[in-house]
């Protein structure tokens, strides 16, 4: 019963929130991974491997590590491309100040969420603390609010799109427990918008604030079921 309740756990824990999600493409995966972990879930938006012997009901304080950040294959190419002038092209600089702020936002919302829960930021390995380690790939921001000499604006309908890949990890033994790919859209507002540097940042905090109210009820369900 345990397990089967852990199962819909971690379901929930990739799929909360999940409906402005777009459908993606991807090959069957295995139902054992190379890690020796089960897929518990698997569909065109969402994966989740699972440890068959983890448990998340016994974790009360968490490491989280920053996370990567990298862009689309081809994002800054396409971006230039479509660029008026040479002050509208964005630079590798651009490319890095983005990557800063994505992954300091992602911390802040993480961190801001889970001690909202309970849960209390560890500093070094124990027996009930969990490492989470996040990567954020194939970030798309379709009108980043480049910092130019001249003035210009950007528009949009969206602000772009990301893909989470999120590894949790026992802290002692340094096993993977859980293993989640996600994919979120911004699906905007339905008209276009003067997209500023602000802007692109609150959108990209609320796809993040997503995944981490939905990792939240995902440890909260864990450590409820423990306690039945």
């Amino acid at each position: 019963m345990k397990s089967t309740k852990f199962s819909l756990i971690l379901v929930s824990l990739a799929v909360a929130g999940l409906a402005t999600s777009p459908v993606w493409a991807k090959d069957d995966l295995p139902a054992i991974n190379a890690d020796g972990m089960e897929l518990v879930k698997s569909n065109k938006m969402t994966t989740v491997y699972k440890d068959p012997g983890a448990d998340l009901g016994g974790y009360t304080s968490f490491i989280l590590e920053d996370a990567s950040v990298a862009f689309k294959k081809n994002w800054k190419r396409d971006q230039n491309r479509e660029a008026i002038s040479l002050s509208g092209k964005a630079s590798d600089k651009d490319m890095q100040r983005i990557r800063d702020k994505i992954s300091a936002s992602f911390r802040d919302t993480f961190e801001k969420e889970l001690t909202a829960g309970g849960y209390q930021l560890a500093d070094q390995p124990g027996e009930s603390v969990l490492i989470i380690r996040p990567a954020i790939v194939n970030l798309d921001v379709n009108a980043p609010d480049l910092r130019t000499s001249t003035r210009s604006r950007t528009y949009s309908e969206s602000a772009g799109e990301m893909t989470l890949n999120l590894e949790l990890i026992d802290s002692l033994t340094n096993d993977k427990v859980v293993i989640v790919r996600d994919r979120k859209r911004d699906l905007g507002y339905g008209y276009v918008q003067w997209r500023t540097s602000g802007r692109n940042q609150a959108d990209a905090k609320r796809m993040m604030h997503s995944w981490a109210k939905s990792f939240r009820q995902a440890l909260d369900d864990a450590r409820d079921s423990v306690r039945q």
